[in-house]
């Protein structure tokens, strides 16, 4: 592996293949509950019927940010830091500023 798909700061990553799998199918399945709950829209589901699977989708991406976030500090972040590369953390401060609004 090359240097600069090692590390986010170079705004690539290369995933195991593992990890890839895992993220691949969380966000297939998240796929599949959006497309659920256009076809409750459409079929004209109660209203909060469809909201407890809007619900349902908000708590699976928030399991994926999760994941992401952990394995982005593990490789990514790690790596900056061990190289000396302190504005990782300004861009990591940054990110979960985002994440938390």
């Amino acid at each position: 592996m090359s240097e600069e798909n090692l590390c986010c700061s170079h705004k690539t990553k290369e995933r195991s293949e593992k990890e890839y799998k895992d993220l691949i199918n969380r966000l297939n399945r998240i796929e599949g509950q959006v497309r659920g709950i256009k076809n409750m829209v459409e079929k004209d589901a109660y209203c909060t019927d469809i909201l407890i699977q809007v619900a349902a989708v908000n708590a699976a991406l928030n399991s994926f940010n999760k994941v992401l976030l952990a394995n982005h500090i593990r490789t990514c972040v790690a790596t900056d830091i061990k190289e000396g590369k302190d504005e990782t953390i300004d861009e990591l401060v940054e990110t979960l500023q985002k994440l938390m609004k």
